[in-house]
């Protein structure tokens, strides 16, 4: 396959269609169809789906789409640097937990930012799940977690530093006004977790299992900002970094339990594929990333 087919690929995928995508190229409509057709031929796959005047990806489209993009870029990024541009472009796709972007992303992006304006960034809420694959494959190209640890042969970790974890609740909470919570008493109560931002909970999750301690209902949520709300209106309690509830805290709109067996802390760990090729807009990512958040 040749960049230029994957290329010609991108835009009808970003457009869906070919017509617009022959226009935008400036080539012929027959040559766009020759040219996904080619394709399709050479990786023995559907990529789109024709239904009538409109186009669909199939799924082996949607993921060709994501290499096609990385392939793009990579072939922008090393004739930039072979012809030593002054500008280096391309993009970047990191995975992040939702915490660590609302609290330390914005630091780390301003300062990149200054130095990189024209590079591409592409953040995606992080789950632990599929993530040592997608690195493997070079969909993703850097990750940030917030974990005890992760195992794997082919990833490499580096501590970027330690978060604290609260387990947080209503002032009006029938926990909240005990002066010591055991694990023990967490028996029963309603837990809300977000499914995109909860590495974590597995250091939770192990006391529990030690303890032999069953919460009751499990409420899962997407997003990090709806359990703070759900938790300040009583809707049960909730497990996440310290700095994500650090001004509820302050301003007396949650309490953090205070745990017989102390606080739980996590590590913020940076991840990336062993074998990866590190461009220099990665390194200076994960410099920048570095200074900041260690410093």
């Amino acid at each position: 396959m040749e960049i230029k087919q994957l290329k010609t690929f991108k835009t009808v995928a970003t457009l869906m269609s070919f017509t617009q995508a022959a226009k935008k190229l400036n080539y012929a409509q027959s040559s766009i169809s020759a040219q996904i057709q080619m394709l399709e031929e050479e990786l023995d796959v559907k990529l789109f789906d024709r239904m009538g005047l409109r186009i669909l990806l199939t799924d082996a489209g949607e993921r060709l789409l994501q290499y096609a993009g990385k392939i793009i870029d990579l072939e922008e990024e090393t004739r930039n640097e072979v012809a030593e541009a002054k500008e280096p472009q391309g993009s970047l796709t990191i995975r992040i937990p939702e915490s660590f972007g609302v609290h330390h992303l914005p630091s780390v992006l301003k300062q990149f930012r200054i130095q990189f304006p024209k590079v591409g960034l592409k953040f995606i809420t992080c789950a632990h799940e599929g993530l040592q694959e997608d690195l493997r494959k070079g969909v993703t190209d850097l990750a940030f977690l917030l974990t005890e640890s992760i195992t794997a042969g082919n990833i490499m970790t580096e501590v970027l530093g330690v978060e604290t974890l609260v387990i947080a609740a209503s002032p009006d909470h029938p926990l909240a006004a005990k002066p010591i919570v055991t694990i023990n008493d967490l028996a029963g109560e309603t837990v809300l977790i977000s499914r995109v931002d909860c590495s974590y909970l597995k250091s939770f999750q192990r006391i529990l299992i030690q303890k032999k301690i069953h919460p009751g209902t499990l409420l899962e949520l997407n997003s990090v900002s709806t359990i703070i709300q759900c938790i300040r209106e009583g809707i049960g309690i909730t497990v996440l970094p310290r700095i994500a509830v650090e001004d509820d805290l302050d301003q007396g709109r949650l309490v953090a339990l205070p745990l017989e067996d102390g606080e739980l802390e996590v590590a913020l760990l940076m991840i990336w594929y062993k074998e990866k090729w590190l461009s220099p807009t990665l390194r200076a990512f994960m410099k920048i990333a570095r200074e900041i958040l260690k410093g």
